[in-house]
């Protein structure tokens, strides 16, 4: 196999590409076909793929085969997939397993049940995001048991499988009785603080792009209606983001009248951003306006939520953003500068931050300008 022309070899050199020549030849003896390869290549998953197999997960089917799988109608499947937070596959995409069939097959096994659809989008919604979050944390704890200085690519590609694989027959059980005790006692889980971490340790700081989008005027409007609409209000809003958001795009947390989503990469959350503000001009005039703000760099995941510069930065741009806008840093511009349309929003003092902050107004190429950054 030419993995060079395959283009699985860009970048590497020396030891480092002799470890993923192995570890490519590996998987092509595992049985792993090329596309497969390359698609998690190109999505930063190369070193996970054994894992999927250890843990008795692998994609097989298409938007239209899992459809024809689960026997459910097509509306239904979407606003399921969506409450989970999921991704809703194109054309001939293969990003579909035996478990999402499962997952779907039992949520309409709950809806024969008497259980109404709405419950149980809410349950999913509730339940996506939780365990999306104490999947990131599983999987970092499991990195964190094998990883060690020198460890090649293959090396701890092997290592992880083999814990992750050890590790899985474990969690369904956990996870049924954490279920059980919080039906039972009706308590909240406890809120462990952010730590510092060793530099050079996993999950230790990642590049990440992290947005908030508030409502505009949300406290003033607390004046002026019932609790319960109010708390409908801030309900859609957590709706709108879970309707709208794809891979690699995640939700993270409601703060009060905020969501806090972030992403790997900025245009992904750039996109998800702008969407999220058309969506709340559509729900109408009784609906508050959303503004947002963005912000990169270095941040710490910790027990599913995230910590550092970036976070706190994006949270203060969001402050000063006009109703229906979205305001970037220098940074995030500066990553995405061909794909918005960008003015200057000027060099702005804020709240915490040491230093005076360039800004950018993103709006999409399409988008009419006039109006105020």
């Amino acid at each position: 196999m030419d993995w060079e022309a395959e283009g699985l070899l860009e970048g590497l050199s020396g030891k480092e590409r002799d470890a993923r020549i192995s570890l490519l030849e590996l998987l092509i003896a595992e049985g792993f076909e090329l596309q497969d390869i390359k698609r998690a290549h190109g999505e930063g998953e190369l070193m996970f793929l054994l894992t999927s197999r250890s843990i008795d997960v692998t994609t097989q089917y298409t938007w239209d085969e899992l459809l024809e799988k689960v026997g459910l109608p097509q509306e239904l499947v979407e606003r399921l997939i969506r409450a989970q937070g999921l991704a809703r596959a194109e054309g001939d995409e293969v990003i579909y397993g035996d478990a999402d069939v499962e997952m779907l097959q039992t949520t309409g096994r709950f809806i024969e049940a008497g259980v109404s659809e709405d419950d149980v989008l809410a349950i999913g919604r509730l339940l996506g995001r939780g365990f999306s979050q104490a999947a990131e944390v599983m999987r970092s704890s499991a990195m964190r048991m094998v990883l060690e200085p020198g460890l090649d690519e293959r090396e701890l590609a092997v290592r992880y499988a083999h814990v992750a694989g050890a590790l899985t027959p474990m969690v369904e059980p956990l996870l049924g009785s954490l279920l059980k005790l919080h039906l039972s006692k009706m308590v909240q889980t406890e809120i462990i603080s952010a730590e510092e971490r060793e530099a050079g340790r996993l999950p230790g700081a990642r590049d990440i792009t992290v947005a908030f989008a508030d409502l505009v005027g949300f406290t003033r409007l607390g004046e002026e209606v019932p609790p319960d609409e109010l708390g409908a209000v801030a309900g859609r809003l957590e709706s709108i983001v879970l309707e709208l958001i794809e891979p690699p795009v995640r939700f993270i947390k409601t703060i009060g009248d905020a969501v806090m989503v972030i992403s790997p990469e900025p245009e992904p959350l750039l996109d998800t951003t702008l969407r999220l503000v058309e969506a709340a001009d559509a729900e109408g005039e009784h609906f508050p306006q959303l503004r947002s703000g963005l912000a990169c760099g270095k941040a710490l995941s910790r027990g599913g939520d995230w910590f550092g510069h970036p976070v706190n930065l994006a949270s203060r741009v969001t402050t000063i953003a006009y109703a229906g806008s979205v305001l970037a840093t220098d940074d995030v511009q500066g990553k995405a500068p061909g794909a918005y349309r960008w003015s200057k929003a000027g060099i702005k003092r804020l709240k915490g931050i040491d230093e005076a902050v360039p800004l950018w107004r993103a709006r999409r190429l399409d988008a009419e300008s006039g109006e105020p950054a």
